[in-house]
């Protein structure tokens, strides 16, 4: 992911709660002469889509959104989204706790580790933890780090020692850019209104 061209700023919000979507996986299958199929995972993980467009609201926050996709310059810069449906290392709605996810294994020289999550067999990468919210633990003992919310990293002053379980609970935003270079805005009766569409993609780091 390019910090260069990313924004730590956030959708707004009124604008994220009226969002649809969610993870894309990209599979190749290819027929066999049997009849059967043979099936090949592209991507080692997913990469998340939405559509924040087509609900209709005030015209206040059409203008919002406009002013937003300008400032980002369209798709070239990345900011920060909040998907409700995934934004925090536990279950959906229950308070983080610093052992929600297995982030690391001391060795007693390694001070860094980034924040993780776990689904299934695959280890999504946590870029942009929301502020104030990472509780870290060491062998289940909660411990004060240094948090790097643009980046996901996280610093201890002393390094775990060998074998020790570094476990962590955070809420996070996703990184993400419009994936269009045009908004069409369909004003409508009443001051409201509408965008047909306000495609987003998740920036892989």
């Amino acid at each position: 992911m390019s910090l260069a061209q990313f924004h730590e700023v956030s959708l707004p919000m009124p604008l994220a709660l009226a969002a649809s979507g969610g993870p894309e996986r990209r599979v190749e299958i290819v027929p066999l002469a049997g009849g059967g199929e043979a099936r090949n995972a592209v991507w080692a993980g997913s990469r998340r889509r939405w559509d924040a467009g087509s609900a209709v609201t005030r015209i206040e926050t059409l203008q919002v959104l406009v002013n937003f996709f300008e400032a980002r310059g369209g798709r070239l810069h990345g900011f920060r989204f909040r998907d409700r449906l995934d934004d925090r290392s536990g279950h959906p709605g229950a308070e983080v706790s610093p052992d929600d996810q297995v982030i690391g294994t001391g060795d007693g020289e390694t001070a860094q580790f980034a924040l993780t999550k776990v689904y299934g067999d695959w280890r999504r990468r946590i870029w942009k933890p929301v502020a104030g919210s990472v509780r870290v633990a060491v062998d289940e003992v909660e411990t004060t780090v240094t948090v790097d919310i643009s980046t996901g990293m996280i610093t201890f002053a002393v390094p775990p020692g060998a074998g020790a379980v570094i476990t962590a609970g955070f809420r996070f935003d996703c990184p993400v850019r419009f994936d269009t270079d045009r908004l069409d805005v369909n004003i409508e009766a009443f001051g409201a209104g509408r965008v047909i569409r306000v495609p987003l993609i998740e920036l892989i780091g």
